[in-house]
């Protein structure tokens, strides 16, 4: 007879989610007793820097990716990065451990109170097993949870005691299961969508990250190309789904409804793609559409489609929407739309560097499928106008806007990637968040390059002040971090960078080697 530990691990071998992203805690060792040699366990020194990591891992790889926290202390430091996963539809199955069953009721210390209640509401499912006998199916049930519809988070706390416990018969079926959800509209839905498409005057596309997440770039380039229809991303992008070098890409939305609707004005029907409709920020009263315009939303999330404010939407799977519907089209006769013009050369200026000129180094010389983790907020337009982002998975951004995820979601990436280069160009800041992740690229000798955008100030929350007219508010410096003497702290190698000259010394000495690097590139505000 199997034990629950036995039985769990052998769901979990089945389904595949051998790597763990965790931060283990007394609660938490009865599970990684005896921890299997064909499993791998990446520790980070913050469960932040956890979740990110594993958000990053599970986004670039496409694959469900186990969390292991330590109780209620664990699981709220991990609160920040849950938001940005579940923003994300990023599929994780976050573990967590809980005192014995007997000292749950006397609520002793570790003892995760509501410990279903805490992570909600990020995560798609939360439970705690009523018996010992049940964490096979919960465990189960939350793989395939996490995986399929709109893929998310979920969540299973599990007391330490219950996993030496003797499984119920039946258990073995539990781990060849498979769970798949066809999502295809019908023909006819197809067919009635290209048709309005082609009868447009002036359609215009808005893709989102569910398209980049789902592969599906390509599908979108072929229904542009069809219809020579203009191509957005969609607002605070979390990933980039359409090369930004096609003529028919016109680049990055807005957050504010007025702006929105300005940039829409002309267009006759509006096609979302992969996105919430839409993701504002800042209060910019207006009108939601301009006038004559209809919308249509393909979305993988009935909680999008139901809480979008206008137009029409389908709920299906992203890609194979987008491959029918690329060849029900038919090619329009019309001419293709304006490419937008790119910015010239920032020019060499004695001083601080400014963002646009870091980023037309960035851009000559990294690989052409680099991939690029942003948590440089106030420079994000910039990076969008700057960089060549031509190749699936090129890009990734807090879905949630929560500090402290690029970079540990670059170490995560760049795991999930040896392939190809990662390049995480972070907030002076940001970093502050996700430090200790550097300790884990170290430890594992993951290759990615970190640079640090060093200005000394919440450069995005000084532009927000201004948009808010509030004056003299306190907080917005961080003056005098000495990111070097941090990297070399947790075992990274460290560059600084103050001129052009010595940024791409740093860059291709980062880019010849093969070995996390941080380029601490002093900026302008």
């Amino acid at each position: 007879m199997k034990t629950i530990h036995q039985a769990c691990y052998d769901i979990l071998r089945t389904q595949g989610l051998t790597t763990f992203f965790g931060n283990p805690g007394s609660n938490e060792l009865p599970f990684l007793n005896d921890f299997p040699g064909d499993f791998r366990y990446i520790l980070g020194l913050h469960e932040g820097a956890v979740v990110g990591m594993a958000d990053g891992y599970a986004q670039a790889s496409g694959r469900t990716t186990l969390v292991n926290l330590h109780s209620a202390a664990g699981t709220g430091n991990a609160m920040g990065a849950l938001a940005n996963a579940w923003n994300s539809h990023t599929p994780l199955v976050v573990t967590a451990g809980q005192q014995v069953r007997a000292m749950v009721g006397v609520e002793a210390l570790l003892a995760n109170v509501d410990a279903t209640t805490l992570p909600r509401p990020l995560v798609k499912w939360s439970c705690e097993p009523a018996c010992a006998q049940d964490v096979p199916l919960a465990l189960s049930r939350a793989i395939h949870t996490a995986g399929t519809g709109a893929k998310g988070p979920v969540y299973l706390s599990v007391p330490y005691d219950d996993w030496k416990q003797q499984a119920a018969s039946g258990v073995d079926h539990l781990a060849g299961r498979r769970v798949g959800v066809a999502g295809l509209p019908s023909a006819s839905a197809i067919e009635s969508l290209a048709r309005e498409l082609e009868q447009a005057k002036h359609p215009v596309m808005i893709l989102g990250p569910d398209v980049d997440a789902s592969a599906a770039n390509d599908f979108a380039v072929a229904i542009a190309e069809k219809l020579a229809m203009p191509v957005w991303m969609a607002p605070s992008a979390p990933r980039c789904a359409f090369p930004t070098t096609h003529p028919c890409f016109q680049g990055l939305l807005p957050a504010g409804i007025a702006s929105i609707s300005g940039l829409l004005e002309g267009h006759d029907l509006v096609l979302v793609v992969g996105a919430p409709v839409f993701r504002y920020h800042q209060y910019e009263p207006g009108e939601f559409l301009p006038p004559g315009a209809r919308l249509i939303a393909i979305t993988c999330d009935i909680n999008e489609a139901t809480r979008a404010p206008m137009g029409d939407a389908l709920v299906a799977d992203i890609a194979s929407t987008l491959e029918a519907l690329s060849r029900a089209v038919s090619s329009a006769n019309r001419a293709m739309p304006a490419p937008r013009r790119r910015p010239g050369p920032a020019p060499e200026e004695a001083g601080p560097l400014a963002p646009e000129r870091v980023f037309d180094i960035l851009d000559d010389m990294a690989p052409r499928d680099a991939i690029y983790v942003n948590e440089s907020t106030s420079t994000t337009n910039l990076m969008w106008q700057r960089l060549r982002m031509t190749e699936q998975g090129s890009y990734y951004f807090a879905a949630a806007g929560g500090l402290g995820f690029a970079l540990p979601a670059a170490v995560g990436i760049q795991l999930a990637k040896p392939e190809r280069r990662v390049i995480g160009v972070i907030g002076d800041g940001s970093a502050n968040y996700g430090i200790q992740a550097l300790w884990t690229a170290a430890h594992y000798d993951i290759p990615a390059i970190f640079i640090i955008m060093k200005n000394g100030t919440y450069g995005a929350l000084r532009w927000f002040a201004g948009v808010l007219h509030a004056d003299g508010v306190p907080g917005l410096d961080v003056p005098g971090i000495d990111f070097c003497s941090l990297a070399r702290g947790y075992g990274v190698e460290a560059l600084h960078a103050d001129s052009g000259a010595s940024l791409t010394a740093a860059l291709r000495r980062a880019l010849d080697g093969n070995k996390p690097v941080l380029i601490e590139v002093e900026t302008r505000a």
